[in-house]
């Protein structure tokens, strides 16, 4: 294994232990290849921090409009199953892309 596999592929794993920090890190220290997986796993990271917040934000504005609480809370169900789908689609992602670039040659 090469010292940029490992490094690129700990980018993607760095989901475990330090999902900003750690990809940050490696695109200002690392060489041009392992740049190139440090800001996609970064993206892969910042996509779930994404649909969180977009959920938050609907859920207030829910809170203040005149729909009835029955819409409300179809609609808040709704885009949060559809958050759980896109946040466990990325997780795994990141796992498959971290194993992928572990084992290239």
């Amino acid at each position: 294994m090469k010292p940029n596999n490992i490094l690129s592929s700990l980018s993607y794993f760095s989901i475990f232990f330090a999902p900003f920090l750690f990809p940050i890190i490696v695109y200002f220290v690392a060489d041009k290849s392992v740049k190139h997986h440090a800001i996609k796993a970064l993206w892969a990271h910042l996509v779930p921090f994404i649909t969180i917040v977009c959920i938050i934000v609907i859920a207030v504005t829910l809170g203040i409009s005149q729909l009835s609480q029955t819409v409300n809370g179809g609609i808040l169900i709704g885009v949060a199953i559809l958050a759980v789908i896109v946040n466990v689609y990325f997780f795994i992602w990141n796992l498959v892309r971290g194993i992928k670039v572990l084992n290239e040659n």
